[in-house]
């Protein structure tokens, strides 16, 4: 059987952090499996699906690199055919008409609080002879729910009863499920209907969702059975908690794919992050996008389940996952470490000229390709990496921070004035730039960084950078004795 997988996203909203796992989850299984990887927009919803938060699943889907085979699935363009299998289900006796107004819904759910009793709908329409049904009222649509015994599904992730058909099962007792709606009075079609049938028609073999659709999957493996239908394989997700162990929300920081972008973080990083929240592989940490396609998998061989710990399968534990920023910030620096610099140098630009307001010249970009090497060793994001690599493109004179205001003090000011005529006829080169300046120092009796901080000051506006010599290399001979002639004419005051 060839493995067939969907994302399907709500476009009501950004594509968070959940849905962007869900996704490289089902990404990866597909291609582990040499399967499909489809998505489909679920926007049955139209009054709060936009084409906008459709964009920005799409672009946040194209920046993680997760592209989709075939075309984009819109869930409304099928709503016709979703209405078409809720009458086929009326037709076969597993459907029902039901006349119950809000009114009496309300009636018998309080009634069912009072008794203590779940609250599903208990339809008095359910066995009564429609030519009963009252006149100015359209009615919906409700499936036949079996009254007794148990719905059972097999779940690869959260499964943890016995074996059904060689996969765990979980079940639910049929009278604390409800004979839900599956056509309202407009006509339109509910989620579950429309999720069964579009994954019926697009041939999908295994359905990969947080655990929070975990109630759905035995409402819709009744509607599959009702049908005749294959019902899928599933496997759902524990869920993503702040650091806090509370659900994830604004105060743990960006929630969408976008923010994260924006924020400075690599592709890369962010699927390598997410895929170790919940999922693991020994004791890997940097786990490579083609050691995943390896490595990933939610449908081992039925044997080795049986000898695994209960409730751990196919690499996944069953509690829910933990966000934590310094973990995602350290992989990010890890990432960045090792990204080709050419790649990082597009990137820093693009922040620079949006920040500065104008473009780069070839100067300033063969300049941040000299740095690169060490600039990117110790960043957490690109942002901060943009942030750090200002200095090389900014014009004269420079902004000075407060911190290397402190650094140039009038003696330093003094002193950089009196090193300015020993560099006039130096090599322009880092090794040769060091050794003139740590034969000044010797000269003026002072330590090297008496000398190196206020110089770091002077060139870079900071109290940090990169090595003081390879800056000097970097900026070139004029840029830089400008810029140690304008922190000498600074006044005491500044």
């Amino acid at each position: 059987m060839s493995v067939v997988v969907r994302f399907a996203p709500s476009p009501t909203g950004f594509l968070h952090i959940g849905g962007a796992r869900t996704a490289l989850f089902n990404w990866l299984f597909a291609r582990h499996h040499g399967g499909i990887f489809r998505l489909r927009i679920e926007d049955t919803d139209r009054a709060r699906s936009t084409p906008e938060a459709t964009a920005a699943i799409i672009d946040g889907l194209d920046w993680l690199g997760l592209g989709w085979d075939g075309e984009v699935v819109h869930q409304f363009a099928n709503a016709a055919r979703h209405g078409e299998v809720a009458r086929q289900l009326l037709a076969a006796g597993h459907a029902y008409r039901c006349w119950c107004t809000a009114e009496e819904l309300e009636e018998m759910r309080a009634q069912a609080r009072a008794e203590g009793r779940s609250l599903r709908t208990d339809s008095p329409w359910r066995d009564r002879d429609p030519a009963e049904a009252p006149s100015g009222i359209t009615p919906v649509i409700r499936l036949k729910t079996p009254k007794d015994g148990a719905t059972i599904i097999s779940d690869l992730v959260l499964g943890s009863g016995p074996l059904v058909e060689g996969q765990p099962e979980i079940k639910v007792q049929n009278e604390d499920l409800d004979d839900l709606i599956l056509l309202r009075a407009d006509g339109t079609p509910t989620y579950n209907l429309s999720v069964v049938v579009d994954d019926h028609d697009m041939d999908i073999t295994h359905v990969i969702r947080g655990a929070d659709h975990l109630r759905n999957a035995f409402r819709q493996t009744q509607i599959y059975r009702a049908l005749g239908w294959q019902v899928p394989k599933f496997g759902h997700v524990p869920l993503i908690l702040g650091a806090d162990g509370a659900k994830m929300s604004k105060r743990h920081g960006a929630l969408g794919v976008e923010q994260y972008r924006e924020l400075g973080y690599l592709p890369e990083a962010l699927r390598n992050y997410l895929l170790r929240l919940g999922w693991s592989h020994g004791n890997d940490e940097i786990i490579s996008t083609a050691q995943a396609i390896e490595w990933f998998d939610l449908d081992p061989d039925p044997h080795e389940l049986l000898s695994r710990p209960p409730g751990f399968f196919g690499e996944f534990g069953r509690a829910a996952a933990r966000f934590d920023q310094a973990k995602l910030d350290s992989l990010n620096g890890h990432y960045i470490r090792n990204a080709e610099d050419h790649r990082l140098v597009a990137l820093v630009a693009e922040r620079l000229e949006k920040d500065l307001g104008r473009s780069l010249s070839e100067t300033a970009r063969v300049r941040l390709e000299r740095a690169m090497p060490e600039l990117k060793l110790r960043p957490k994001t690109v942002a901060e990496l943009a942030a750090n690599a200002r200095f090389l493109v900014a014009r004269r004179p420079l902004r000075l921070d407060e911190k290397a205001v402190e650094l140039l003090t009038v003696d330093a000011r003094r002193l950089l004035g009196e090193l300015a005529p020993h560099l006039d006829g130096v090599t322009w080169q880092a090794d040769a730039l060091e050794e003139c300046i740590r034969q000044f120092a010797e000269m003026k009796a002072v330590k090297l960084g008496a000398v190196a901080q206020p110089l770091r000051g002077a060139l870079t506006g900071s109290a940090a950078s990169p090595g003081i010599f390879v800056v000097m290399e970097v900026l070139g001979r004029e840029d830089t004795l400008g810029r140690i002639a304008d922190a000498v004419a600074l006044t005491a005051a500044s």
